[in-house]
């Protein structure tokens, strides 16, 4: 879901983690104030936010999200909620993994799908398919303003980029059904958010992952970077169906198995 932002003015200074980090020395970092959280009902979430906004670029980036950052738009954030931990950043260890048979199955039933690998912009064909997507299944949090802002919230969300980013779109006999954006990164690929034609009786999320899989790794990566895991979310249960991973804790990465 698009991360909304509203920054406060608590300035914070970013504990580097290596000399590596000299970039990062020139941002700030700024908690947002509450907002409603999308993974888990009745809570409130902060995050911490990256500026300025133009200093992160493509190299800079490369840190962050080494660090369980994230991307939004032209924002890199990242988790900052003062009475929980539930979101882990988490990536996937591409020379260890191995399918499923489910998911091999998947994998098989969909190969027909083509692909093509597009520069980030806004799509009308594209919009359509989000929105609908949306209704489906996150009616509960759509944005109950004018259409028109919803629009710019959508290019706000996904046809910004400042770091090396492409969409990537998945067509059966000509007719789109589903779009990726994905962020390219030194260690691998982010996958920074998917929507599909949820009206289908399809496995699109699953096969979606498997091929950003096999890409990372003709890309030549170790990593297929999946973002945040929150164990008690059913919206992030299907990332722990990939394993072996590794989760962002206490300032390292760790090979844990989620669940």
């Amino acid at each position: 879901m698009p991360l909304v932002l509203r920054a406060s003015n608590k300035g914070y200074n970013f504990a580097m983690t290596s000399p590596n980090d000299i970039p990062l020395q020139k941002l700030q970092f700024y908690v947002t104030t509450p907002y409603t959280c999308g993974y888990l009902s009745g809570k409130l979430a902060q995050s911490l936010i990256a500026a300025p906004q133009h200093l992160v670029n493509a190299s800079v980036y490369n840190s962050l999200i080494q660090q369980g950052f994230r991307r939004s738009g032209n924002f890199a954030y990242r988790p900052h909620c003062e009475n929980c931990q539930e979101c882990v950043p988490v990536r996937i260890v591409l020379s260890d993994f191995v399918p499923t048979r489910s998911q091999k199955r998947a994998y098989k039933q969909h190969q027909h799908i083509s692909t093509a690998i597009l520069p980030v912009d806004f799509h009308a064909e594209h919009y359509a398919l989000y929105r609908a997507y949306q209704q489906a299944r996150h009616a509960e949090s759509l944005d109950k303003a004018p259409a028109q802002n919803d629009v710019e919230q959508y290019r706000n969300f996904l046809c910004q980029t400042n770091v090396e980013s492409v969409l990537v779109e998945f067509r059966e006999n000509g007719q789109l059904n589903m779009v990726s954006v994905i962020d390219i990164v030194d260690d691998g690929i982010s996958a920074v958010y998917t929507f599909f034609d949820a009206t289908k009786r399809a496995s699109y999320g699953t096969y979606n992952v498997l091929w950003q899989i096999e890409w990372a790794k003709r890309l030549g990566h170790p990593y297929l970077y999946l973002g945040y895991w929150v164990k008690d979310s059913q919206k992030m249960a299907y990332k722990q169906n990939f394993q072996p991973q590794q989760m962002y804790l206490d300032g390292e990465w760790r090979s844990l198995k989620l669940g």
